[in-house]
């Protein structure tokens, strides 16, 4: 990602993040500290990843739906850093 960036860790089954970190190398620390499973992405500071996948090329609308409240709030691209752990392991 070329703008600023956080990294968020949401562990498995979680409905919200556990912890949100500046740094990739500070949240694996933090993950292996405690041996969590999940998964942490690399997310835009002050902009939503619709947004982001769009403006990058990343993701384009092509169906009605796909421009809905419903499907931005949901929205994750596959194009974001991240890493899934296990037991604090990659």
């Amino acid at each position: 990602m070329t703008c600023r960036t956080v990294w968020i860790f949401t562990g498995a089954r979680a409905t919200f993040p556990a912890g949100v970190f500046g740094s990739k190398s500070e949240a694996t620390l933090w993950v292996r500290q405690h041996r969590l499973t999940g998964t942490l992405t690399e997310y835009p500071v002050g902009k939503g990843t619709y947004d982001w996948a769009i403006e990058s090329g990343f993701f384009t609308p092509d169906k009605p739906e796909q421009r809905s409240v419903e499907f931005i709030q949901q929205f994750t691209s596959a194009s974001q850093d991240h890493v899934h752990f296990e037991d604090g392991e990659i």
